[in-house]
């Protein structure tokens, strides 16, 4: 997350692998593993919505749009689209469409990462008080791509409300309630046979052997989501300033000239 997007060149590679772990449990971690492993385009939600051309993230938001309005086949349709040529995803958007990748990709196979909900919870906490800008919708609509990434903050938000509204198993630690939520569901959705829970500790082996693909060399990627979010937050608002300081500053000098011309009239 935070990187140059993965952009398929060969549409015809199907989804192979679907990291279901929740945002911030790894995911860029595993994006990194799955394409060292098949050698492929990765789809990782927030780096693509983040850095793909504008007409990528608007079909995403056309995608959420399609199945709020019980449009289906057009669903179906887009999602097919924005997932083609990629070997695994992972991140929202991808994740909030969990059961129709299963349906689309039924040999695809589906890895959840689980971890520590309570220092889950204090990373989440960390990019949210450096990310939430109330200002930022009102902003962003000027960069193409990032202008779409509001209308899926709402989708994503939905989706979280859903979560929050079912009474965990257990007792669990107050703010932890949507990341234990979503590893059950994932369970509940996902055939045994089919689903992998691991931790990122447990390294290459569990991981390998479940995709059925040789150990490579060395320890498992990593990649630190917490320190990406907080680097993308930070090239927002810095790209965001750049922009809206060149815009007002030619305002000012076109509207100077205007006014002097005006004046020596």
């Amino acid at each position: 997350m935070g990187g140059v997007p993965s952009v398929p060149r060969d549409p015809s590679r199907k989804v192979q692998v679907i990291c279901a772990g929740y945002p911030r449990t790894g995911t860029s971690t595993m994006a990194l593993a799955v394409e060292q492993l098949f050698n492929g385009p990765f789809l990782h939600g927030g780096t693509q919505v983040l850095n793909r051309e504008d007409a990528y993230c608007k079909k995403w938001v056309q995608v959420y749009d399609a199945r709020a309005r019980g449009d289906r086949e057009r669903m179906m349709s887009l999602l097919r689209e924005v997932t083609a040529g990629f070997i695994g995803v992972a991140d929202l958007p991808p994740l909030d469409f969990l059961p129709e990748l299963m349906e689309l990709y039924p040999e695809a196979k589906v890895v959840l990462v689980e971890r520590d909900p309570a220092r889950w919870f204090e990373s989440l906490m960390v990019v949210s008080r450096a990310s939430t800008k109330p200002w930022l919708p009102y902003f962003i609509w000027v960069v193409p791509g990032w202008r779409w990434f509001p209308s899926l903050v709402r989708y994503y938000a939905e989706g979280a409300k859903k979560l929050l509204r079912q009474k965990p198993k257990e007792e669990v630690r107050r703010g932890t309630e949507l990341l234990i939520n979503w590893n059950n569901y994932v369970k509940e959705t996902v055939p045994p046979e089919k689903l992998l829970v691991m931790q990122l500790k447990d390294g290459w082996a569990p991981l390998c052997k479940f995709l059925g693909v040789p150990e490579p060399e060395g320890p498992l990627p990593r990649a630190n989501d917490t320190e990406a979010a907080l680097q993308i937050s930070r090239d927002v608002t810095r790209r965001l300033i750049q922009i809206w300081g060149t815009a007002l500053g030619t305002t000012a000098v076109v509207g100077f000239a205007a006014w002097r011309a005006w004046k020596m009239r």
